[in-house]
């Protein structure tokens, strides 16, 4: 009869067993961060991530269902051939007006 009455304080197993409940919490709140990551292959959403936007060591990382492509920049202009087809002008109402170079206007809407 002395087990039952003994006090919590004096049993280490009761701290024991407190310590594997706070890292079951922690491992669980881990495993959602993770679960939720957009790039996790547990999703399925098509992703793209641009880092450093606009320097020379930017990166685009594009995800499609399970496969990940990541592309990294050179820093060097790009090249190829073509002309110039017109200029494009953002409104007020946040719609876009192209005028090409022979003249003619078209507005194309923003997504």
């Amino acid at each position: 009869m002395r087990l039952l009455n003994e006090d919590e304080e004096l049993n280490p197993m009761s701290s024991a067993v407190n310590l594997v409940d706070v890292f079951l919490v922690i491992i669980a709140a881990l495993l959602i961060a993770l679960a939720q990551n957009p790039l996790s292959v547990f999703s399925s959403d098509d992703v793209t991530v641009i880092k450093n936007a606009g320097k020379p060591n930017m990166e685009v990382i594009v995800k499609k269902g399970k496969e990940i492509k990541e592309y990294k920049s050179t820093g060097e202009m790009g090249s190829g051939e073509g002309s110039r087809a017109g200029v494009a002008y953002k409104m007020a109402d946040g719609s876009f007006v192209y005028v090409p170079e022979d003249g003619d206007t078209k507005t194309i809407p923003e997504k």
